[in-house]
């Protein structure tokens, strides 16, 4: 069974850093994408960034690249978002998530809340 388990959130003023994590087990994820996503309230889920687990090569959304960083430790299973001058508008419920590269299996954590103060 997978799970992917986040932690990390809180609250944080607004310049500030946050490190999430996203314990994954369950199976091995050498063919997949780690993601983050994130909701914030009466919007959709968007996505924020991606790691390959197979080569560490990553993506981001236009409105987080240069501030967050998506990376993998093999090691312990798990996926970090750096998030660093956070501002009011990156507030949300952060999600993991592991996406197989083929496109056939999607895992989602639980979600953690981060909230940026002004």
């Amino acid at each position: 069974q997978v799970q992917l388990v986040e932690s990390g959130g809180g609250l944080v003023q607004a310049g500030g850093s946050l490190r999430l994590s996203c314990a994954a087990s369950g199976r091995t994820f050498s063919d997949y994408f780690m993601g983050w996503s994130r909701q914030a309230p009466g919007k959709k889920r968007e996505f924020v960034g991606s790691v390959r687990w197979s080569d560490g090569s990553t993506d981001y959304a236009g409105s987080v690249k240069g501030r967050f960083t998506v990376s993998r430790d093999n090691a312990k299973n798990t996926v970090y978002l750096q998030m660093n001058d956070l501002k009011p508008e990156d507030t949300a419920v952060y999600y993991c998530s592991a996406r197989s590269v083929a496109g056939l299996y999607v895992y989602w954590g639980q979600g953690t809340q981060v909230t940026v103060s002004s």
